[in-house]
């Protein structure tokens, strides 16, 4: 039977989910924002895939601030979240409908993100890395404006996408 894992051991494997999550999640930004029909929905598409190249490389900090080299386990949950966000790319419908689709996606993944990012932030204090804790946050405080960013085109797309008529 094998040791049970230490909470630090549980981290790394969630620095290696997550690794793997934002690697995901820069193959698939372009897709939505070359497939997203209103301009301030694009924008915000291509700065986050900005913000998202920084989350890897921070994330590669983080593995050498445990003496760790970078690498990533698969991530299920993202994996699940971007297939699902695939299907809407695809859809036959209208542009404004399509756009709240595409909001829609890029807010579970969002969620995920922010979820799991507040998870390594209390773990890091936990384990007294106030060094990690800082990185963690300083992408945790940006998966948040994304998620709020999102929320407010959703605000005024959704209310044109309502209003479109088959």
């Amino acid at each position: 039977m094998a040791d049970p894992l230490t909470l630090e051991e549980m981290f790394l494997q969630e620095v290696r989910d997550l690794y793997d999550c934002e690697q995901r999640l820069i193959k698939a930004l372009p897709k939505m924002s070359e497939t997203a029909a209103t301009p301030e929905l694009k924008q915000a598409f291509e700065s986050h895939l900005a913000e998202t190249e920084m989350h890897v490389t921070r994330l590669e900090q983080i593995f050498g601030m445990f003496g760790q080299e970078a690498k990533s386990d698969t991530c299920k949950g993202i994996k699940g979240i971007i297939a699902e966000g695939e299907d809407i790319l695809d859809e036959d419908t209208d542009p404004w409908i399509r756009d709240a689709g595409i909001i829609a996606a890029a807010q579970k993944a969002e969620h995920y993100e922010i979820a799991s990012y507040g998870t390594l932030r209390a773990w890091a204090q936990i384990l007294g890395r106030q060094d990690v804790r800082q990185l963690v946050e300083f992408t945790l405080e940006e998966e948040k404006h994304a998620d709020e960013k999102l929320t407010g085109i959703a605000s005024r797309l959704n209310a044109r996408a309502a209003n479109v008529r088959a």
